[in-house]
């Protein structure tokens, strides 16, 4: 079994809401104090990288939209004409232009506003496809330390609802914010051209207006990004539960797991109504201001009017340029909201794009055999025990001598993962082991002893804290992470599929394998028959995580992946453990003639699987503490013949 204490990764934290610097480190979830202040516009001008490309559409379509929007403020215009000349005159064949005039605006504003909406709708699906491929492909290329420490819903959520918000911002607030300010603009000029005295009434709530969006933008912003954080959280429950609806139906769990997830429902509504709270506040300040200084302005401009200072087509324009800027100016707080919430989303999607990728170029050392041995062994006081170093001369399948170059080597290998406690001990302490070429190591010992940690350092899933690791003579930091994986196959102990057939599953530990291949795999695992009688054969898709399949056959799929690319290097977690006696002693057997021609090292726990290997190392406390046959350990290691009979079988 695999390791579940020193070896396991430290837990995935839920956070509520996450700070964005440590996705591991929750912050206050009454206020958002916790999350650090960032500008607006700084956030979203990260967006560019991906605009860029369709910049020319983003700026047409804002361009039509600033026409269409001052058309709107041609129609007062046309208003005062026509009532100042044709309504006035009593001219019928104006007042019949005129209206003429009024539909042709009209219809030309519905045509351009058509028309912008056309010009950014495939642009900006391809800018939210395109954001989302490049997070995915990063995803892929991060360190498996990353994965450790981030929730998978947090990780979902920033690929899904937080890109489409992304695409709502493109597609209409961030042009409009644009077009609004522009109209305001062009309006405010022609309102005080038009009667200076009344334009200053109805512009007098610009200041505080602008003092209390800049209040509002502050608390929105807080609550918006917390939103998302509780969202992502929701998200980790839902597919938590989904996943594991064997062990809550088991259990008869599902009364508390519906608990816990109504708890994250109501923080999530309560932060909702919060927002609704501040929108609802600023939405109708700048309603209520503007439409204050507009009943001043209509009592002010009808006195003007009674008294012959101010014609009544000017006073006409006058409330409909007016009227005309109602929008703009009551939708500063909606398009202030989706800002707020589109710079959180940008916040949320460069946390996991500045995550620094795993370097797949191998490192340069000058010279690897010199690296000073003291310096990275931990714990020097605490000495391995002899009969690690003296290895018997035993057969090995590969017939190669005992002092044979190349295989697999540990030097002085400790490790510490990343996220664990600064005071807590490495999980490998001075690992020194030589798996010769050809032979079979099993790796045996207590749970937490640090087997599962040692085995995932040779696919460089996790590189070491000191010490190094050859291959075949070559020290694996220097060989880059796709070579290294070429090299080496992997079955881990808990057998992961994918949602994809059989045949895809096992293909998936070769690119470029055929049938051939395929055939070969499952045979060696014993596979073979039970995929034959699959309703599609090995084209039968296996599910979700494969869970249509039972524990034994996902594990037998899992192990023909790892040797279906006939591997230099063979890394097998407890391979067998979910097989009958019967099935275990028949893919044993097709192991062997695998083992005989690879290199390879097995976690193994009962005797069955130990008998496979040519040599066992026992580990205990993440260091090696005996290195010998099977036999020989059981003779003169009571730690070892203690495990081997069963003394450990509970922990496991």
């Amino acid at each position: 079994m695999a390791d579940t204490t020193q070896t396991t990764p430290p837990a995935r934290h839920r956070t509520e809401p996450t700070d964005p610097t440590n996705p591991a480190a929750p912050t206050d979830p009454a206020d958002g104090s916790g999350l650090p202040r960032r500008s607006v516009v700084r956030a979203l001008l990260r967006l560019w990288p991906y605009v860029r490309p369709v910049r020319v559409r983003l700026s047409a379509a804002a361009f039509v939209a600033v026409i269409a929007s001052c058309l709107s403020l041609v129609i007062p215009l046309v208003l005062k004409w026509l009532v100042d000349g044709p309504v006035a005159d009593g001219d019928p064949g104006g007042v019949w232009l005129g209206a003429g005039y009024l539909l042709l605006l009209g219809v030309a504003e519905a045509l351009l506003f058509g028309l912008r909406r056309w010009l950014v709708s495939r642009p900006l699906a391809g800018v939210e496809a395109a954001m989302r491929e490049a997070l995915y492909r990063h995803l892929q290329r991060l360190p498996v330390a990353f994965h450790d420490r981030w929730p998978s819903g947090q990780l979902l959520s920033r690929g899904t609802t937080d890109l489409q918000t992304l695409r709502q911002f493109l597609t209409f607030p961030l042009i409009f914010l644009l077009v609004n300010g522009v109209t305001i603009l062009v309006g405010g000029v022609l309102l005080v051209v038009q009667r200076w005295s009344l334009g200053l009434v109805l512009l007098s709530p610009l200041v505080p207006l602008l003092v209390l969006c800049s209040l509002f933008e502050a608390k929105y912003g807080r609550a918006a990004r917390r939103t998302q954080d509780q969202l992502g959280d929701l998200t980790t429950v839902v597919e938590e539960s989904v996943l594991g609806i064997r062990i809550i139906k088991g259990f008869g769990r599902h009364r508390s797991q519906a608990r816990a997830f109504k708890e994250l429902t109501r923080a999530l509504r309560t932060t909702e109504l919060r927002k609704a709270r501040l929108l609802a506040w600023i939405w109708g300040v700048n309603t209520a201001l503007p439409e204050l200084a507009l009943g001043a302005a209509l009592v002010f401009g009808t006195v003007q009017v009674a008294d012959g200072a101010l014609s009544a087509g000017t006073l006409v324009a006058f409330l409909s340029t007016a009227l005309a800027l109602r929008w703009p100016v009551e939708s500063i707080g909606f398009m202030l909201a989706m800002s707020n919430e589109a710079a959180a989303a940008t916040d949320r999607y460069f946390e996991v794009m500045d995550e620094p990728p795993v370097r797949d170029e191998p490192a340069v050392r000058d010279e690897p055999s010199a690296r000073p041995e003291p310096e990275v062994r931990v714990e020097p006081e605490v000495r391995v025990e002899p009969e690690v170093r003296v290895e018997p001369a035993v057969p090995v399948h590969g017939g190669g001598p005992r002092d044979a170059p190349g295989g697999l080597r540990f030097s002085g290998v400790a490790f510490r993962y990343p996220d664990a406690p600064p005071d807590a001990p490495p999980t490998l302490k001075d690992v020194t082991l030589h798996v010769r070429p050809g032979e079979t190591m099993a790796l045996v010992g207590a749970t937490g002893s640090g087997k599962t940690t040692l085995t995932a350092l040779v696919p460089r899933l996790y590189d070491p804290t000191a010490g190094r690791i050859t291959l075949d003579g070559r020290d694996l930091a220097t060989i880059g992470r796709a070579e290294a994986r070429a090299l080496v196959a992997v079955a881990f102990e808990e057998p992961t599929l994918f949602s994809a057939t059989a045949a895809e599953n096992v293909l998936m530990g070769a690119e470029g394998a055929g049938e051939a291949e395929l055939r070969r795999a499952l045979r060696i695992a014993q596979a073979e028959e039970f995929v034959a009688a699959l309703p599609d054969g090995s084209a039968t898709q296996v599910g979700e995580q494969g869970l249509s399949l039972s524990g034994g056959q996902r594990q037998r799929l899992a192990l023909a992946r790892a040797v279906v690319s006939r591997p230099r290097f063979l890394i097998l977690d407890d391979p067998l453990s979910a097989l009958d006696v019967h099935t275990e002693a028949l893919v044993e057997a097709a192991l062997r003639q695998v083992l005989s021609s690879t290199t390879a090292l097995v976690v193994a726990h009962r005797p069955s699987t130990v008998l496979l290997a040519d040599r066992v190392a026992l580990l205990s406390d993440g260091r090696i503490a005996a290195v010998g046959t099977h036999h020989e350990l059981l003779r003169d290691n009571p730690e070892y013949a203690a495990l081997m009979s069963g003394g450990e079988e509970g922990d496991r």
